[in-house]
């Protein structure tokens, strides 16, 4: 079953000599297409999750579906595989299914626009992106619910489907698909930037090739695959072992009682080929955890890890992925069996990269990120305010980005660099709630030479009666340090009521009823610190101190003494570090907070990480 391309025009592409300098302009014009995709749907798109937080990632491809520039890598050839039917000029294809695509997309909410590219009647190349979308219908209003047990539950699948025939848009199939979901403005608007944004990388493409020349481009395309392969070919050679090496993580719980949930992979070298192995990750989730994981798409995170963390003035592509090996088993967490639940897959997906961190750090310890890559959290807040209007909020929180070799972590970032976060004026301007306070959380960072970043609390005040549900993640589990760095900070949950009551709320929860004057504080976790923090130079710690990201406590896990005009007692601090170092003994790589049973035990007696639906932990692993 492939995809089959209709073109007019039987002259095949030939492969020609292209000069660097031609090389060089051409992929600089396909970057600023890349980004001029995002500039049009930001500037047309309707939602704030899209418009605002910028929760979409475009790609232009060659014609067998490699991206060449973009975000997201991978999704037009795995659609390319599972797509049976003809495609011609003109058309657009429609999906969000990840069962009718290869997962090509892994939630219902991410819909995805295709556009095959042609020009004088040959298809020469792809555009596509895809937007998470407010609502998909379904169990619960953002589409994403936590009980679900199934993907019919989870709101309206779209099989690849052509939404323009040669150019015409199929206007009842659109309005079917609108008729579903409680958001139909927003995602109408969205969809529409969506082709837009898709359609100018189209005309940008085709400038391109009219001034260049066709094989021109079309070489150029191949050219610069070719060097992210020979680029990919030696990091792979220099950072991946030939002896196997083996990482766990855990996706603390499911939402309905069950955790946490394991996710194993072996890593080793063959040649020039990295393989990963996920055998031994957890049966899949009766609940919404599972991550449908396109072995391609992996591959994505795992260039796009490397790169950035080697060297990031590579262009990322899909060049390399010959040089990767990619096993995932049936029915584990990673690759459920139809028709399991998806759509809360954003809690495996963060700690994909967290295990990728600590598989690839192994053996370049000096180069390797602490955890906090951990999670996407997400608050949904719903209801009809006073004027009888319905509104629907989906906000991502931010946490603590890990401590790295080259600093500190960023305080309060997305796991995702390209995301921003929604202005606290365009949510108090659009929907019943007041911000009262948007700061960092002081020590949640874990201490280490370089400080993992510290995670935020935002406080919501809630001015219209609805109900809201929380989706985050390690609330059980630490972001763990590295090199002697110490755990960040768990996430917790915590909502004060109007009438002075108070309740901590589980780390995934939904249809909490809020009253108006309700006031949530929504607190996420902190990254793990790297080396040893006993070596922070003290005047950085006493810095971090007066910018209230370290307090005088705090210091201490540092060994640092702050005395109380401010400054570093400098005998005290000599003293303590000696004690401390003595009590700590051999630098371990990873400190995970303790063993896995260890932390559960501990989480048991914390009544702030026990709320009342905590999980049973029936759920064994391993």
């Amino acid at each position: 079953m492939t995809a089959r391309i209709i073109e007019t025009s039987s002259t095949p592409f030939k492969r020609v000599e292209v000069d660097t300098v031609t090389v060089d302009i051409i992929e600089n014009a396909l970057r600023n297409a890349r980004v001029e995709m995002d500039a049009v749907l930001f500037r047309t798109a309707m939602s704030p999750g899209i418009r605002e937080q910028g929760d979409c990632f475009p790609m232009i491809a060659n014609r067998d579906g490699k991206m060449v520039v973009g975000q997201f890598g991978s999704f037009i050839y795995g659609f390319m595989e599972a797509y049976e039917g003809e495609l011609e000029e003109g058309d657009i294809i429609l999906t969000n299914d990840p069962y009718m695509c290869n997962a090509a997309v892994s939630h219902l909410p991410d819909w995805t626009i295709l556009v095959p590219i042609f020009k004088d009647g040959r298809h020469m190349a792809w555009a596509a992106m895809f937007g998470h979308m407010s609502d998909n219908g379904g169990m619960v209003p953002g589409s994403i619910p936590i009980g679900a047990d199934s993907i019919y539950q989870e709101g309206i699948r779209i099989p690849p489907t052509k939404l323009y025939k040669k150019g015409v848009l199929q206007s009842d199939l659109l309005e079917l698909i609108l008729h579903n979901v409680r958001t139909s403005n927003w995602n109408r608007f969205d969809l529409n930037a969506l082709v837009a944004a898709c359609n100018t990388a189209a005309k940008r493409c085709a400038e391109m090739a009219e001034r260049f020349g066709d094989d021109i481009f079309y070489s150029t395309m191949e050219i610069m695959l070719e060097r992210n392969h020979m680029a990919m070919k030696a990091i792979i050679e220099m950072i991946v072992p030939e002896q196997p090496r083996v990482f766990e993580d855990y996706v603390c719980d499911d939402g309905v009682g069950m955790g946490p949930y394991k996710i194993r992979c072996k890593l080793w070298r063959e040649g020039s080929t990295a393989i990963f192995d996920f055998e031994g990750t957890d049966p899949q989730a009766a609940s919404s955890i599972n991550f449908y994981l396109n072995e391609d798409m992996f591959k994505m995170f795992f260039g796009s890890f490397t790169i950035n963390l080697i060297d990031p003035q590579i262009l990322f592509n899909d060049g390399f992925y010959d040089l990767v090996d990619v096993r995932i088993p049936q029915g584990t967490l990673l690759k459920p069996n139809f028709p399991a639940a998806l759509s809360g897959r954003t809690h495996a997906l963060g700690r994909i990269f967290d295990v990728m961190g600590g598989l690839l750090g192994q053996s370049a310890p000096d180069a390797m990120n602490a955890a906090g890559f951990s999670d996407s959290p997400h608050l949904f807040y719903s209801g009809y305010d006073d004027n009888g209007e319905w509104f629907q909020l989906f906000q991502i929180g931010f946490g603590g980005i890990p401590g790295r070799p080259v600093g500190d972590g960023p305080d309060g970032h997305s796991l995702w660099p390209g995301f921003t976060n929604v202005p606290n004026e365009f949510i108090e301007a659009y929907f019943p709630l007041r911000v009262e306070s948007y700061v960092t959380i002081p020590d949640s960072g874990g201490a280490g030479l370089h400080r993992g970043g510290n995670g935020l609390t935002v406080a919501y005040r809630f001015l219209a009666n609805g109900t809201i549900s929380v989706h985050d993640d390690r609330w059980l589990t630490y972001p763990w340090g590295v090199r002697g760095g110490q755990p960040g900070m768990r996430s917790t949950k915590r909502l004060v009521c109007a009438d002075g009551s108070e309740q901590w709320l589980p780390a995934k929860c939904e249809n909490i009823r809020v009253k108006k004057g309700d006031l949530l504080y929504f607190n996420t976790w902190g990254g793990g610190g790297w080396g040893d923090p006993y070596e922070r130079e003290a005047d950085l710690v006493r810095a971090d101190v007066a910018r209230h990201l370290v307090s005088v406590d705090g210091a201490r896990c540092y060994g640092v003494v702050i005395d109380t005009d401010g400054n570093v007692d400098t005998a005290a601090t000599t003293t303590l570090r000696d004690q401390l170092r003595e009590e700590r003994g051999e630098i371990e790589l990873f400190d995970f907070g303790g063993s896995i049973e260890e932390i559960k035990s501990r989480c048991k007696a914390d009544t702030h990480l026990e709320p009342p639906t905590t999980p049973t932990f029936a759920h064994t692993t391993g």
